[in-house]
């Protein structure tokens, strides 16, 4: 049994799984477009060496390139991170890449996929700027609530003023009251039908 071993050994060796994993993030950090083709089980590995790499970017002292090269190994791709990709994540609070699964490889039908950098994406991002414009419903909803709100207040303050006003009228001048009767009126009763006499014999 596995219990909790979630770790992909990737079928090598330590020292072999980490230069590739090294040479990946290398290849992505380079690459013209930032993406790289791989399986999705690569990419899945990848996205943790790297993430945290992009992270210590953002700080640029030397202590945190010298620990970025210790996994790196190559001083283009550490150039290229802190002087370029760094700037470009600066906003972001982690989440730096993305997969897309691609479908099944021809050969032996593994699981392939893209691994890109998120900010690198134009078409993703123009996307996400158009979808941003418009409302969702949630926020009309609230946009309205908020609207709808202070009106509701503003109604239920006149109201209540009003009905001040009505009392205090009412208490300063008793006499124009309108005067109610104790007893009801009686309704008048209808007519008594007389039975006709029966004649005598």
């Amino acid at each position: 049994m596995r219990h909790n071993k979630k770790f992909n050994h990737l079928g090598r060796t330590s020292s072999h799984r980490k230069a590739m994993l090294s040479n990946m993030c290398a290849s992505l950090l380079l690459s013209p477009n930032k993406r790289i083709f791989t399986t999705v089980a690569k990419a899945k590995a990848l996205k943790k060496v790297v993430e945290p790499i992009i992270t210590k970017s953002k700080e640029d002292t030397t202590h945190s390139r010298r620990l970025v090269f210790q996994d790196l190994q190559n001083k283009t791709a550490v150039t290229e991170l802190f002087q370029n990709i760094s700037q470009k994540v600066a906003d972001r609070p982690g989440g730096y890449t993305r997969i897309i699964k691609t479908g099944a490889r021809l050969g032996d039908n593994a699981a392939m996929c893209f691994i890109e950098l998120v900010d690198y994406n134009e078409n993703m991002l123009k996307e996400k700027k158009a979808a941003s414009k418009g409302r969702t419903r949630r926020s009309k909803k609230n946009a309205d609530a908020a609207e709808v709100a202070p009106k509701a207040k503003e109604t239920a303050k006149k109201a209540k003023a009003e009905k001040v006003e009505e009392v205090e009228a009412l208490e300063a001048a008793p006499e124009s009251l309108p005067v109610v009767d104790a007893a009801p009126e009686a309704t008048p009763e209808a007519p008594a039908v007389e039975e006709p006499k029966k004649e005598e014999e």
